[in-house]
């Protein structure tokens, strides 16, 4: 049996499914790397307002959790900033601590200030970090402490960043995770850290960490440059961790070298998740070979889903969900899976299916079939 998937400009090609799909185990937490996956949620498609599933978002969660991996919840893969308000963050953050806690899972939250609608001082901006951080401290969960477009609006140089993130730290009662979006993520965040200027950027983000090592857990860094992200976390102060949230170069950051190597907090292991953790378990076991034989040939299906503009990769996060069967439509917060032209789902669709992703290939044909004849394209 063959599916007509079509190519940039239309143009159809064969493509024969899988009859199997990869065998993955579940298993206990992944011992020698920290990770979290960035988890998606799941639309209600039957509200007349952008509003969640709850009960099919939060079992997406136990079936990360139970592969071993930890959820980063409320992050930009949630649709934080985009179709997700404060509101619904919020209730996401209460929801998924709440389960985390019944099941034993790891969680850590996104603390933002998009409860701000519009033009904010930087005395606005920290009131805002500080009620969400308040929120998610309250829960019990640790705190990611996400980029801020009203502080990137609001700053005027390095020394607002410095202020800002100080006061935060040193009101934080656990180490936090501190989160470098890069701008390929949100265009509004250009400039992040005061300067447009990745070098000069980079000192200001180390400056804020040498202030406050001792509430700093980590980084993570979402720059898409590998170079880069090993060149910070070798000046990292001793006991702060880098946690990679480079989507096309993560399984080289994971291994590491002999000075050092990342943990892992990302958007791509939400489709990746029971592979992501089967590799690391191969790492626990110190066998860094077969960890890149493993993870490697996922790397084609990540740089495609997070192609330029990469903050869509979310469209192509929420396809596979549907194909894999965690969640019976395809429909998201916002309208937000109209993002990306059919071809790119199609070929989403092919990549995923020869890694193995889809736990019944064939439900994951007949849904893209469905798809695709939504589209006219008939098989």
């Amino acid at each position: 049996m063959t599916i007509r998937l079509p190519g940039p400009g239309g143009a159809l090609r064969a493509y024969t499914p899988r009859a199997e799909p990869a065998s993955f185990t579940t298993g206990a937490p992944l011992v020698s790397r920290t990770v979290f996956s960035a988890a998606h949620v799941v639309a209600d498609p039957f509200a007349d307002v952008a509003a969640v599933d709850w009960d099919a978002t939060l079992a997406f969660r136990r079936h990360l959790w139970a592969h071993g991996l930890g959820v980063a919840e409320a992050m930009d893969t949630a649709q934080r900033g985009m179709g997700l308000d404060w509101a619904g963050a919020a209730e996401l953050i209460r929801r998924s601590t709440a389960e985390a806690r019944s099941v034993g899972g790891a969680v850590a939250c996104g603390v933002g200030t998009d409860q701000l609608t519009g033009p904010a001082t930087l005395a606005e901006v920290r009131a805002a970090y500080e009620e969400q951080l308040a929120l998610v401290e309250g829960t019990g969960a640790q705190a990611i402490l996400m980029a801020s477009r009203a502080l990137a609006a609001a700053a005027s140089g390095p020394e607002d960043y410095l202020d800002v993130y100080g006061q935060l730290l040193r009101q934080a009662a656990e180490p936090v995770i501190l989160h470098w979006l890069g701008p390929m993520f949100d265009p509004a965040l250009e400039g992040y850290w005061g300067s447009p200027d990745l070098d000069a950027a980079t000192e200001t983000f180390l400056d804020v960490i040498a202030a406050h090592p001792d509430k700093v857990d980590g980084i993570k860094v979402s720059l898409l440059d590998a170079r880069r992200e090993v060149e910070l976390r070798r000046r990292l102060p001793r006991g702060v961790r880098c946690y990679t949230g480079d989507d096309f170069n993560y399984p080289e950051l994971i291994a590491g070298d002999a000075q050092g190597f990342s943990h892992a907090l990302l958007g791509i292991f939400d489709p990746l998740g029971p592979l992501a953790a089967e590799a690391v378990r191969v790492l626990d076991a110190g066998d860094t070979v077969k960890f890149r034989e493993l993870l490697d040939p996922t790397v084609e299906l990540s740089r495609h889903l997070f192609e330029t503009p990469t903050r869509f990769y979310k469209t192509g996060v929420v396809l596979l969900a549907w194909l894999a069967g965690h969640q019976s439509h395809f429909s998201m917060v916002g309208g937000l899976q109209s993002a990306r032209p059919l071809p790119h789902l199609a070929r989403a669709y092919e990549l995923a299916d020869g890694l193995g992703l889809f736990p019944d290939p064939a439900l994951a044909e007949t849904r893209m079939k469905s798809l695709l004849s939504v589209y006219g394209v008939d098989q």
